[in-house]
């Protein structure tokens, strides 16, 4: 994994390429994840094949842009992260483990076992079946009570290389279930609100991940034109589909799918949260990586109804993050904190009424990028989890901009 200091980057990606004789299909661009978003003088994270390596180290010499090779040998650290299980590091056997990654199997079997063994606070169903055929599980948290109840969606696994996505989803779960007895701010939030956890949202990219291809970022939908496979699942959605940030060439990682909603992972989800948005009141993406928190919008440059409420939950959120570990997060709108994108979840979410909409963009910034070290999985979600249960207790509490803003938002001709 190279960190390549762009700075010949006036000229066009495209001339980039040509000027440093790579072809497209040699470097996978992890950090931006677009040729089109490198901008003059930022920073690039490539992801280089071994066999040419070589090449692309003599030719950025010779064109005097800066790198720094941050991992040498990504095999290595793959296979740390896939090995046997026996050879990993385990609590006990009957003990599940947190604390290292789980391939979509495992996470299936783990989210029955948490329906048997909590009914009290758990209740586990399906929303739908991925473009393969694998069902899309979703776990809700939260005391069952006969009262209306104000409800948080978390998504995790969007994206298929982001495997500190679903082992946090899996985290906040333990914790919420641990923690329900002795943490009094987890009682509550539990007694007063609905979380809708679901640990993997890509479930057919995530097990090609595993498989296959550990970098792979998309769904696994087949093109009838085209012999390049998926749909990047967070482009897919009908808000300013396929505009500025997202792609409409199916080879592409942000290819936005042949239609709004293509992906019948994508419309699964869609389908829940019309269903639930008079009561969901949090939408909560966890992606990776870049350490931001993020709300709307993405696709433009303007200002939220309710910006004030907004912007003073991403604070606090913040704020209690970094009180675990002193890691510093970034937040703010995305257009203008990471990078204009269409077609999102997160402002997806927001234009249909849900008024706190969030994307984590969890750690790191770029030494080990998608080969978050298992070592790194306690504290990532630990802090992560200050910052989610920070959200849903401001939902709990009255801001003083209220949803006739965004009603204005969404019909501004009323």
């Amino acid at each position: 994994a190279l960190n390549v200091k762009a700075l010949l980057l006036s000229i066009s990606p495209e001339a980039l390429v040509s000027k440093l004789s790579i072809s497209p299909s040699q470097v996978d661009l992890w950090q931006p994840n677009s040729a089109s978003l490198i901008r003059h003088n930022a920073t690039v994270d490539v992801h280089v094949r071994r066999n040419d390596t070589r090449g692309l180290r003599t030719r950025l010499q010779k064109e005097h842009i800066d790198f720094k090779v941050y991992i040498s040998n990504l095999q290595k650290d793959i296979e740390k992260q896939t090995g046997h299980r026996s050879s990993r590091k385990r609590r006990s056997e009957s003990q599940y483990d947190y604390e290292v990654y789980h391939s979509l199997e495992e996470i299936q079997s783990w989210m029955f076992e948490m329906n048997r063994t909590h009914p009290h606070l758990v209740d586990m169903f399906s929303i739908g079946r991925s473009y393969e055929g694998r069902p899309l599980y979703i776990l809700q948290l939260g005391k069952r009570t006969r009262s209306y109840k104000k409800a948080v969606w978390i998504d995790c696994g969007v994206h298929a290389r982001e495997w500190i996505g679903p082992a946090f989803c899996q985290w906040f779960v333990k914790e919420a279930l641990h923690s329900y007895q002795y943490d009094s701010v987890m009682r509550r939030l539990m007694n007063q609100l609905n979380f809708y956890i679901m640990p993997v949202f890509n479930v057919d990219g995530y097990h090609f991940s595993w498989t296959t291809d550990r970098f792979w970022r998309k769904t696994r939908s087949k093109n009838a034109k085209y012999h390049c496979r998926g749909v990047d699942a967070n482009r897919n959605w009908k808000v300013k589909w396929c505009e500025e940030g997202a792609s409409s060439q199916p080879c592409d990682d942000t290819y936005c799918g042949p239609f709004p909603e293509s992906e019948p992972e994508v419309k699964a989800v869609a389908k829940f949260l019309r269903k639930h948005k008079k009561r969901v009141k949090a939408y909560i993406s966890i992606h990776a990586y870049a350490q931001m928190l993020l709300y709307p919008y993405s696709y433009k440059y303007a200002t939220i109804p309710n910006f004030n409420c907004v912007e003073s939950a991403a604070h606090n959120a913040v704020t209690a993050l970094y009180s675990a570990y002193g890691v510093r997060y970034r937040y703010g709108p995305a257009s203008t904190t990471l990078y204009v994108s269409s077609g999102s979840s997160m402002d997806w979410a927001y234009r249909n009424g849900i008024p706190y909409a969030f994307a984590f963009e969890l750690r790191d910034t770029g030494y080990f990028g998608f080969l978050l070290p298992e070592a790194l999985i306690n504290p990532t979600c630990t802090e992560t989890m200050r910052a989610v249960k920070t959200i849903s207790s401001g939902l709990l509490k009255k801001c003083e901009i209220g949803m006739h803003e965004l009603d204005r938002e969404r019909y501004p001709y009323l």
